[in-house]
């Protein structure tokens, strides 16, 4: 009997294992509609993030991912990083994760003294304000990239050397300018280049021209690809597709990945790369990747 009971044991440790290991997840966020703060200059523009999101997870989706989908109001900061902390919570090793946001990004000044330039990167949730004012809005719901990392770090380690995460950032933290040679009506720029400051501190961008940047591999965690729009000093416009409007990052994703199915094979984002260096609407910005040794 006690043998018996170990045979079952074994073998429900092995079907959970198996049901676990080598699953596709997708955690997808896009904001179109941010809210109006008390003080009209704390607010956001309104720009088509979700738009990104409906294709992104669709397509997602049909190469078999498990995907949540956060879009405006339901994109808080806490809801963000609830999902991320449960996405970390139940990736296992082997597994393929893939996050996206669409939305608007901003340069914060950075008070653990880790960054070079004085400023961290940050992605913008729904209940974000734009300015630092005292006892109404300090930051609370930026999220940088130091907390961002912690999070990948988190499913990076949990799926191992076999896995592998993509990051997609859809946003930019400069802003607020024009392409110049638009023939559109309205342009719609994600991010802005007044960097959040405690101290007042004026935001001036560091010049980094690396179309690839380098970052650790990590001992028996899973690689890593980070995609983002453009470089920190450059503007994220909007594109225009038929009626409806996309972040170019996104809509050149979705392009190349509703005809290739994603794997650990990062080859698939030169394809990105080369679509929106054709582009002519996206002449005056680059496409970042930033990826693990191998």
């Amino acid at each position: 009997m006690r043998q018996l009971l170990m045979l079952i044991v074994t073998l429900s440790f092995f079907c959970v294992q198996s049901a676990c290991s080598g699953v596709k997840r997708a955690l997808v966020i896009g904001l179109s509609q941010y809210p109006a703060y008390r003080q009209a200059a704390l607010g956001w523009k309104n720009i088509h993030g979700a738009n990104d999101a409906a294709i992104i997870s669709r397509t997602l989706r049909k190469q078999n991912f498990r995907v949540t989908v956060l879009t405006d109001g339901q994109a808080t900061a806490q809801a963000i990083r609830r999902a991320l902390g449960r996405l970390g919570k139940h990736t296992c090793k082997g597994d393929l994760v893939y996050i996206h946001f669409s939305g608007h990004g901003q340069p914060v000044e950075d008070t653990d003294g880790d960054e070079a330039d004085g400023w961290d990167e940050a992605i913008v949730p729904y209940n974000a304000g734009q300015r630092y004012v005292a006892n109404v809005y300090q930051g609370q719901n930026h999220i940088i990239d130091d907390e961002l990392n912690a999070f990948v770090t988190v499913i990076r380690r949990k799926a191992g050397a076999s896995g592998f995460v993509y990051v997609i950032i859809d946003a930019c933290h400069a802003g607020d300018s024009s392409r110049g040679d638009e023939a559109e009506d309205t342009v719609f720029v994600r991010g802005t280049n007044v960097g959040f400051s405690r101290s007042g501190k004026a935001f001036v961008p560091r010049i980094d021209d690396r179309p690839v940047i380098r970052i650790p591999g990590g001992n028996n965690a899973a690689g890593v690809c980070y995609l983002e729009a453009c470089r920190s000093y450059e503007t994220n416009a909007e594109i225009r597709v038929g009626t409806q409007y996309f972040g170019p990052l996104s809509y050149y994703v979705n392009t190349v990945l509703s005809r290739h199915a994603l794997n650990r094979n990062t080859a698939w984002t030169g394809v990105v790369r080369r679509l929106m260096n054709e582009d002519r609407r996206l002449v005056r910005q680059n496409m970042v990747v930033e990826e693990s040794k191998r």
